[in-house]
């Protein structure tokens, strides 16, 4: 008996175990509410029977039949509506990863300015702020697009400043030579060194959380960016020639182009996102108790080590929630690039809702990949907050 007695207050202790409750009324509406899209989508079906439409995906494998203003991946009028999707897809992933990078150095840049003990500095990024937050971002693009066009010069008396060919119908950079071996050299440098320098960021992390000294990040970071590459490229044998933008007849031959529409869309994006970002980083910064930095300064920290141990960390648990729904806006905001012609993904499903008529598979199918895109982008931005408030004793309770 006081066996028994013993092995029941064994399991018993420890935390109690939280389970989620669901009531009689959660499941009521929950089966109200799958009750109601069940019946939307038999109506749907049943009027889309009733005009001879059979719903389906089948049109994904059928030639598209149009053309793309640019594409990352290889893409032709021959190739499938699904291969245009894709190729639509590329374009809205790498638009939306400029106009992020563009918009956290602005915002950054804002923030601290907004806060800065030189008065002009804050009346700068308030102006800058209020008059990004005040205006609809469709006419920032459409301002800048505008002024972009009209205010380059024509490709015949395309500006060279460098190693950049500017024109009004793309800006030309030099890039590496068409060879196998560096498409291969890149796409392993763009694979391993986060790799690497992530794998080494936590090892540092676990150094100083045991032995209480702090291992070199910064330098270790710049080693690998530039041992890896250089081991990579002998590995490879990649020739690493770089192919330089040249002026012939109408057009520029070589290097890489970044379309007008392209780079408008990325800068009105960054421009009007960076705003929003830089209130929730001075918001951020301003919710340091200033107790805190004047004790720091009391304990002979410097000015750069009382913004990297003290200020940061606390900014960062702040201001990371907000900035995960300015990320997510951004991400969908893309959708507005259609006014300009970039070839995007809502550009490509409208094209293909024209040509098929089938609106309904169409528009489940760009909103199942944006929903997935933000979900993974959110997803991310909240396992790095989870970290953060774990790596400092304030998890979620």
């Amino acid at each position: 008996m006081d066996q028994k007695l013993q092995i029941t207050h064994a399991a018993q202790d420890g935390p109690p175990r939280t389970r989620p409750a669901v009531s009689w009324p959660d499941i009521g509406v929950g089966l109200a509410m799958l009750a109601a899209f069940a019946l939307i989508a038999y109506n749907i079906h049943s009027n889309m029977m009733a005009a001879g439409i059979e719903p389906g995906f089948a049109f994904l494998i059928q030639q598209a039949g149009f053309d793309l203003s640019e594409t990352l991946i290889p893409y032709g009028a021959n190739d499938s509506y699904l291969r245009a999707i894709l190729a639509g897809l590329a374009n809205t992933i790498v638009v939306a990863v400029a106009s992020l990078v563009i918009a956290s150095l602005a915002g950054l840049l804002l923030g601290l300015l907004s806060v800065s003990k030189a008065p002009l500095a804050r009346l700068f990024a308030l102006a800058y702020v209020e008059l990004f937050r005040n205006l609809p971002k469709i006419l920032v693009l459409l301002v800048i697009f505008v002024a972009a066009v009209n205010g380059l010069p024509a490709i015949r008396q395309a500006l060279v400043l460098g190693p950049f060919t500017i024109s009004n119908r793309a800006i030309y950079l030099p890039w590496l030579s068409e060879d196998p071996r560096n498409t291969l050299w890149l796409v392993a440098c763009l694979l391993l060194v986060p790799l690497l320098v992530w794998l080494w960021i936590r090892r540092a992390a676990r150094r100083q959380a045991l032995l209480g000294r702090r291992a070199p990040v910064l330098p270790v970071a710049l080693a690998l960016s530039v041992a890896v590459p250089a081991v990579l490229a002998v590995a490879l044998g990649s020739p690493l020639g770089l192919s330089w933008p040249a002026l012939e007849g109408f057009s520029v031959k070589g290097g890489v182009a970044l379309s007008i529409q392209f780079c408008t869309v990325a800068v009105a994006l960054g421009l009007y996102h960076g705003a929003q970002i830089a209130e929730v980083l001075r918001g951020g910064i301003e919710a340091v108790p200033q107790g805190q930095i004047e004790a720091a300064a009391a304990l002979g920290l410097k000015g750069g080590q009382t913004t990297r141990l003290v200020v940061v960390p606390q900014v960062l648990r702040t201001v990371v929630p907000p900035l995960n729904n300015q990320f997510a806006n951004l991400l969908k905001n893309t959708s507005i690039s259609i006014a300009v012609g970039y070839s995007d993904l809502m550009s490509v499903a409208g094209t293909a809702i024209n040509q098929t008529f089938r609106p309904l598979e169409t528009m489940l199918i760009t909103m199942s990949i944006y929903l997935l895109l933000c979900l993974a982008l959110t997803g991310a931005l909240n396992h790095w907050s989870a970290r953060i408030r774990a790596r400092e004793g304030r998890g979620s309770r």
